[in-house]
């Protein structure tokens, strides 16, 4: 089973005063575009999953319909508390579990430093991170359903990687 962990694309500006609700902070323009080109790069090199799970926030939610709208299958995009700042790997661990039973390529968008974190514990760290740039996305591939610290760091790219 593989996951993929997906910090969210580039947003407007923390603080601006156009979006006093955080929560609905969207992607600006350019990072909605830069992450469509780095998505199709990663697309044409075999990122095609069947299930993206991302926070409710609306850049997350931006950030999953790029990804969706750029991958073969149309993957199916549900909401998850657990990618919330603050949320539960444990829990979200859990569900994905649940999920595996059904799709073999799972991805989940969310935000710094959480993801970070999440990847560590994907991978059985249980210090420190890995660091995230926007919308960077990690491929870690389990044996069997995911489990805490039951995953192998395929790959991390970015998206001046790959020349976005």
């Amino acid at each position: 089973m593989d996951l993929f962990i997906i910090r969210h694309a580039w947003a407007g500006h923390f603080g601006d005063p156009d979006w006093p609700d955080d929560s609905k902070r969207p992607l600006s323009d350019e990072g909605r575009r830069r992450f469509a080109r780095f998505a199709a790069k990663l697309a044409d090199r075999g990122l095609a999953p069947t299930l993206i799970a991302t926070s409710p926030m609306t850049r997350c939610v931006e950030t999953a319909a790029v990804l969706a709208a750029g991958v073969a299958g149309g993957p199916e995009v549900v909401a998850r508390d657990e990618l919330l700042p603050g949320g539960s790997v444990a829990e979200l661990a859990a569900w994905t579990a649940q999920q595996a039973e059904r799709h073999q390529r799972i991805a989940w968008v969310g935000h710094a430093p959480d993801v970070s974190q999440y990847a560590a514990a994907m991978l059985g760290q249980t210090q420190g991170g890995i660091r995230f740039a926007k919308a960077a996305i990690c491929a870690i591939r389990f044996a069997g359903p995911p489990q805490l610290g039951g995953g192998q760091l395929r790959w991390l790219a970015t998206a001046k990687l790959l020349g976005c």
